[in-house]
């Protein structure tokens, strides 16, 4: 395998669609208003994918410095394999924020120019934080990953700033509904967190990763996995019900279905190691729920 492979490997692509679903929710609400932007909105996925990746490649240089990876089973990180050293990672991570901070420049300046400097320079600051805190989850001493504050980042990240912060991109407005997609978007982004969490329980336990699943124990951590996909739903009917003016604005209830039939297998599942086949299900239904629900509020 090249060296260029190993970075795409670090990367894991797989996780790409999940971060960007709060952009699309954020974008088609704001196209449902005659306020939509493409230039905005293609550059507010890369920046997000540039976020994604960078938490990726911290995770893995994280993980794999510390020693936690050696507990894997399954997908192999490049960090504790050797295919990567921590110098490279470290280098890598430099690059993506490098590239990832002119985006999002960019996409700054497009959004509010010279007339809104104020708006510019939060979003400037939302950047950092969003860089920092990609970084954070698991790297240094006070990585907030290993004490139980990763599904805090994941909803806020994920789910608020993503939706919220998008939206405001296109329409410069903040409203108290537009919380309500976000909550959804955030739970179902921690829902995968948590069953990441859960697979991972027993393993990250020997490493001293006290994950909230750790906390809590696996019995407690499927509860609240279904709180988190019950919630998400909830919030989601809530928005519509208060917007609604025809029934397709409901097309993102068949996202739900692969979701429900995910929670009876969690239910009713007794080997943790099989959660992992799980976790596309999820990232993938909350995708769809994402196009769904945004193309049925432009309908």
């Amino acid at each position: 395998m090249s060296m260029i492979q190993h970075y795409v490997k670090a990367a894991r692509l797989r996780t790409l669609p999940l971060s960007i679903s709060g952009i699309i929710v954020g974008g088609l609400l704001a196209m449902s208003k005659d306020m939509f932007d493409w230039s905005i909105f293609i550059l507010a996925l890369l920046t997000t994918i540039g976020f994604q990746v960078l938490s990726n490649f911290a995770n893995d240089y994280g993980d794999g410095v510390k020693g936690t990876d050696k507990y894997r089973t399954g997908e192999e990180r490049m960090v504790a394999s050797g295919a990567i050293s921590p110098k490279q990672m470290k280098q890598a991570m430099v690059v993506t924020t490098i590239i990832t901070l002119i985006v999002a420049l960019y996409l700054i300046y497009l959004a509010f120019g010279k007339d809104n400097f104020s708006y510019s320079v939060l979003f400037f600051l939302l950047g950092v934080a969003s860089i920092a805190a990609a970084i954070k989850y698991t790297v240094g001493s006070s990585a907030y990953g290993y004490s139980g504050y990763g599904d805090i980042f994941v909803f806020i990240f994920f789910g608020l700033l993503s939706v919220v912060g998008s939206h405001f991109l296109f329409t410069k407005e903040v409203g108290f509904l537009i919380f309500l997609p976000a909550f959804s978007i955030g739970m179902l982004s921690t829902a995968v967190l948590n069953l990441n969490n859960m697979r991972d329980r027993v393993n990250d336990e020997k490493a001293g990763k006290n994950t909230i699943v750790v906390k809590i124990g696996s019995e407690f951590a499927k509860y609240y996995h279904y709180y988190l996909i019950g919630a998400s739903l909830l919030f989601a009917l809530a928005y519509v019900s208060m917007h609604y003016e025809k029934p397709i604005q409901f097309l993102f209830l068949i996202a739900y279905i692969p979701l429900m039939k995910h929670i009876f297998f969690v239910l009713k599942n007794k080997d943790e190691s099989l959660l992992d086949g799980q976790l596309k299900v999820v990232a993938l239904s909350t995708f769809l729920f994402a196009i769904l629900f945004g193309i049925g509020q432009v309908l």
